[in-house]
């Protein structure tokens, strides 16, 4: 790109970038701007921006002309600042490069620390420092860093060196060593490289710097990161940016450190400074897990019983210096910050700032007391929560007064609590979650590549590591419970077990973890359901301020009815007949309808069903009260209530007085090769109207009887599915009035209902308009209109959208959030057709996309009446309607779903 930019500095109290440029530079560039700009002591350095990226996937991995010249040009103002040289012999420049995309993607991307250093350039940063094993300890950790991430040599081999380092002199600690065994470890690093592939490590300064710099371009497209973005929708085209800075050492001695700070609890939200440090030692050291890292704070120290000393106590003038940079960075990003630092001979550096990753509970507590403190209003309060976050808050957690077998006691990592079945490898757990097994994942500690196996499992447990740990981090951003630093666990993945004290568990065994206790128990532990009370609260009201688009719940019995308004719901969008008919008092004369050869026997069995699904509509016009109620009627094919087996049917034939035989013509009459596109919703009230004369009955003296009692007119919505003309729709609307006239006059009460389709086929969403001139409501059916839309069975399509994903084909599994290009113009077509012949036409969604926030945000856009999902989706459903129209009103919109 002719007069492109691609490199800008940062350092000494002035930036090229800000904060707003994160698309360009990167969260990482953009805020190591900000802070620099902001007079924070920030080590100079340059970002290369996220369009070289691009540009590098573009063009077959291939860095573009001029970046070279513009590196080297700025580099050189990098050695004037800093007052070293790269490659010098007798005082060289180190720098670090590090990835750092617009969206935090925190240990997926690979880092090369301490680049600069060979034979020649370590020996001088030994006389420099005067600390020889300093030297070779950064050394050793290069050496290992560069050859894993650039020269593809798996970090194992080197760990290995080290163990056998230590055993030979006797020690645990990597500390222990002395500089003549570092040297002995960098000799035994460099063979190891050269065995592996045949070339000595590279001793050349600029190998070394575009070695990294291509690897850590080349580290957006490897397997974690890809599963990363994927879990989280991060658009594989944004690229990463890389950092290059000047290198500070927490490992040059006792008055150094490196760690890892949240300016908030990012588990609860309090305001409390939180973090950890470890001394003599850099950075990858606190998220590995490798050494127990101490508490900043002396609150912190007491509250999780450590013996270590808090920063607060060995290094006051230091703390309070951090303390203040934590209270710029609050104030100045009005947000909770994540914040690396490391400390050089007693002098702090701040190495990044992003916002921090934290719980469901800590995001509402956060942004409840910003708002109370007049950092941010209530809709930037309301745009910050993740939608999805909201889950965590949603389901059960263990019962305080049940009992428990303790095993042991590690951190509380992240909140929550989950039962499962022990399992002690990433893709085990992936395996058995497949299946439908719960299980909790049991590592000494995580890594990057056990993020499929974290995603896969209910919990998380590792023995070793902080609350800043890669554990720790991770499942807090997925809403995973999790447990770190049990450390009286000893796990053996050879034998597939884990012991503590006196008793072991084994692979496949029940476990329960609490997140918010740090508590390992055995066996199951019962749950109790969440109050939705307090910061959840107060949200919520400010959601409903803010949201124009209704919310309804998909509910088919009174429990999800009671649910639907625990949460939120403004009434029901979908209520599935065919649900109730599957209860085992009923199931029988469901099969005796179809048996039935004429009508007169259909009815017959009808006329016992009646009863039944009166009283179920009872009950739930009952509980939603003055609340919109769509009820839908029969829509799936007969034969789905039939029985298959051998052994079933001739249970069914007993009680249905009835032989075998027959029953197994009669099965094999309504068998239909593609049942899907075969005679189920209305088409069966047009072959079978007393089914659906039936149902219409049952809701209208429902709404009789409830009106009565309550003195309030019920309006139930009849919604006939799967329409596909007009005439289907008039003729099955005739009925439906003719039922109603019936009861009303039988009953002595004036009812008022609403008759409307379901929009699930291609061919209704085109002629929505002639349709609309009968028809009171829409409810499109997102489901089926997605299969008949892209001609994909949803039983079946999972087996290969994967790959449609990978590659690109498909951004999203269109079941889960909608395909706006497509399906999403046909809505929006019948959204236009409909209303242009029935302004007051209602319309809403009621498939399983009414719960995904951006299919939510597609529907605020196109002006429909509500979105319906399930119970325990309606608050993600209510805050995503909120968050839509914040967007809306500043001019923002969904992409789409498709390439």
């Amino acid at each position: 790109m002719a007069g492109a930019k691609w490199v800008y500095a940062f350092g000494a109290g002035a930036a090229e970038g800000n904060a707003g440029m994160r698309n360009l530079l990167g969260g990482k560039g953009a805020n190591l701007a900000e802070m620099a700009s902001l007079g924070l002591p920030v080590p100079p350095g340059f970002t290369i921006t996220t369009e070289v990226c691009t540009g590098f996937y573009a063009n077959d991995r291939t860095l573009p002309a001029g970046l070279e010249a513009e590196v080297a040009t700025t580099l050189s103002r990098l050695e004037a600042a800093v007052g070293a040289k790269f490659g010098d012999a007798a005082n060289p420049l180190l720098v670090s490069v590090r990835s750092g995309a617009r969206a935090s993607m925190p240990g997926m991307m690979d880092t090369v620390l301490n680049l600069g250093l060979n034979d020649r350039t370590v020996e001088a940063l030994a006389e420099r420092s005067g600390n020889p094993r300093f030297a070779y300890d950064s050394y050793r950790r290069f050496i290992q860093m560069y050859a894993s991430v650039v020269l593809g040599i798996e970090h194992h081999h080197f760990e290995e060196l080290l163990e056998i380092q230590k055993e030979r002199k006797g020690v645990r600690l990597d500390t222990e060593l002395d500089a003549a065994d570092l040297r002995a470890l960098v000799a035994a690093y460099a063979k190891k490289v050269h065995e592996a592939l045949g070339t000595p490590f590279p001793q050349s300064r600029s190998d070394q710097l575009w070695g990294a710099i291509r690897a850590v371009f080349g580290s957006w497209m490897n397997q974690r990161a890809i599963t990363y973005r994927r879990l989280h929708h991060i658009p594989a085209e944004w690229g990463t940016a890389v950092n290059v800075q000047a290198m500070v050492f927490g490992n040059m001695g006792e008055d150094c450190a490196t760690g890892v700070a949240f300016t908030r609890d990012p588990s609860t939200g309090e305001n409390v400074f939180y973090g950890e440090f470890l001394v003599n030692a850099q950075g990858e050291d606190v998220v590995a897990g490798i050494r127990t890292p101490q508490h900043l704070t002396i609150a912190g120290k007491t509250a999780n019983k450590s013996r270590l000393p808090a920063m607060e106590e060995v290094m006051p003038g230091v703390f309070a210096e951090l303390n203040r940079v934590r209270a710029t960075l609050a104030r100045h990003y009005r947000d909770m910050q994540d914040i690396e630092f490391m400390v050089q001979t007693g002098r702090l550096y701040m190495l990044q700032t992003r916002t921090g990753k934290r719980t469901a509970k800590a995001a509402l507590r956060i942004a409840c007391e910003m708002v109370a403190d007049g950092l941010v209003d209530k809709a930037e309060a309301v745009a910050r929560i993740e939608p999805e976050s909201l889950d965590q808050l949603l389901h059960p957690t263990l019962d305080p007064k049940a009992h428990r077998r303790t095993l042991t006691r590690g951190l509380p990592a992240s909140p929550g609590a989950a039962s499962g079945r022990v399992v002690f490898s990433a893709d085990e757990a992936e395996t058995r979650a497949a299946k439908g097994e719960a299980v909790i994942l049991v590592r000494n500690e995580t890594s990057p590549e056990d993020i499929h196996g974290m995603h896969a499992a209910r919990g998380i447990l590792t023995c070793r590591g902080g609350m800043t740990s890669h554990a720790a981090v991770v499942a807090r951003g997925m809403g995973r419970p999790c447990v770190v630093g049990a450390g009286e666990i000893r796990v053996d993945y050879q034998k597939k077990t884990l012991a503590a004290r006196t008793t072991t568990v084994n692979e496949g065994e029940i476990i329960t973890i609490d997140g918010a206790t740090g508590e390992v128990i055995l066996g199951e532990v019962p749950t109790i359901q969440p109050e939705l009370t307090g910061d959840f609260a107060q949200l919520m009201e400010w959601v409903d301020e803010i949201r124009t688009l209704g919310v309804r719940a998909n509910a088919d019995t009174p429990e999800d009815a009671r649910t639907a308004i625990k949460f939120g719901a403004g009434g029901i969008g979908l209520c599935r007949t065919e649900h109730m008919f599957f209860d085992a008092d009923r199931i029988v004369a469901v099969r005796e309808m179809i048996l039935a050869r004429d009508a007169e026997g259909r009815n017959r069995a009808l006329a016992r069903l009646a009863p039944m699904q009166t009283n179920d509509f009872v009950e739930i016009f009952r509980i939603m009260g003055d609340r919109p109620v769509t009820i839908r009627l029969l829509d799936p094919p007969l034969h789905e209530f039939l029985p298959h087996t051998t052994a079933e049917m001739a249970e069914v034939a007993k009680t249905a007085r009835t032989d075998v035989e027959r029953l197994r013509v009669r099965t094999a009459e309504l068998a239909e090769v593609n049942p899907m596109l075969g005679h189920r919703g209305c088409r069966l009230g047009i072959t079978y109207p007393e089914i659906y004369a039936m149902q219409c009955r049952a809701i209208f003296e429902a709404a009789a009887r409830v009106t009565r009692e309550t003195g309030k007119p019920v309006v139930p919505e009849v919604m006939i599915p799967l329409i596909a003309t007009r005439r289907e729709f008039d003729i099955l609307k005739a009925m439906v009035d003719k039922v109603a006239a019936d009861v009303s006059a039988a009953s002595g009460i004036a009812l008022s209902y609403l008759t409307g389709t379901m929009i699930e086929l291609p061919r209704a969403a085109l002629r929505a308009g002639d349709i609309a001139e009968t028809a009171e409501f829409f409810s499109f059916g997102t489901n089926d209109l997605t299969q008949t839309t892209f001609g994909l069975s949803r039983d079946d399509s999972g087996r290969f959208l994967g790959a449609y994903e990978a590659q690109g084909i498909l951004a999203k599994d269109p079941f889960v959030s909608i395909d706006i290009d497509g399906v999403g113009e046909l809505v929006e077509i019948a959204t236009k057709r409909g209303r242009k012949m029935r302004p007051e036409l209602k319309l809403g969604i009621c498939g399983e996309h009414g719960g995904d926030p951006a299919s939510v945000a597609f529907c605020d856009r196109i002006g429909l009446d509500y979105v319906s999902c399930s119970p325990f989706l309606v608050p993600i459903a209510r805050l995503a309607a909120a968050q839509a129209a914040i967007a809306r009103k500043s001019g923002k919109r969904v992409s789409s779903g498709t390439a």
